[in-house]
């Protein structure tokens, strides 16, 4: 069983590692193929924000590649340079992708409001958990290995809560970018696919994190027996 859950957890690994090259792939793909509207990420986050009543969120350019993300404590929108400058598919669907999580927050999604609840926890529980686990099977002690599977599903909780909030923040983008004419119906098939290769990153993630857990309770429970 323990060979099994190492060759699942190896795959999941590979799904990751592979999931991160996909989104790369495909974001420097489309971030080559202009929207017809010409369009740039500041621009269409700039419209969406105004249009959902979210005219107080600021939008700011930030550093790096895919470093894109809302801050809900500050409520302000970061996108990266090319995102933010770019008048590309790419740009724009990552763009309005963030413009969905702030959409979220106004609306009090419960998913996210419960992923900014937790993050605390979780953030003092993901540097616990490894710490835990580790003394827990050098000590062979039960209670040790316990707790830190406690922490760790802490962590695991967050990465499945993740699932729903990203997809729903890139339904949100894909309806209000075909709706509102920020690209056109042909041009909404290459916004799938950068937006769905994002996602696939969480998913494999979360797949991982679950698997590793799924093997922590194997060893906890099966050596206890």
């Amino acid at each position: 069983m323990n060979a099994i859950f190492l060759i699942l957890i190896i795959a999941a690994f590979g799904l990751t590692i592979w999931a991160q090259f996909r989104v790369k792939g495909t974001f420097n793909k489309y971030a080559e193929v202009p929207n017809m509207r010409g369009m740039s990420g500041y621009d269409a986050a700039r419209h969406m924000l105004d249009s959902n009543g979210l005219h107080d969120v600021p939008i700011e350019p930030i550093a790096g590649v895919l470093t894109d993300h809302y801050d809900p404590v500050n409520r302000v929108v970061r996108l990266s340079e090319p995102v933010y400058y770019g008048t590309s598919i790419s740009a724009v669907s990552v763009a309005c992708h963030e413009i969905g999580h702030a959409i979220q927050h106004k609306v009090h999604y419960p998913m996210l409001a419960i992923r900014h609840r937790i993050f605390p926890v979780v953030n003092f529980a993901s540097g616990i958990a490894p710490l835990l686990l580790l003394a827990g099977f050098v000590f062979q002690s039960f209670n040790l290995i316990g707790i830190g599977v406690l922490f760790f599903s802490v962590a695991v909780a967050f990465q499945l809560i993740t699932l729903p909030v990203e997809f729903n923040a890139s339904n949100r983008a894909r309806d209000v970018m075909v709706a509102e004419g920020y690209v056109t119906h042909e041009e909404e098939r290459s916004v799938g696919k950068v937006l769905n290769a994002a996602a696939l990153t969480y998913v494999a993630a979360a797949l991982l994190s679950v698997l590793e857990l799924a093997r922590y309770l194997f060893l906890l429970f099966g050596n206890r027996d």
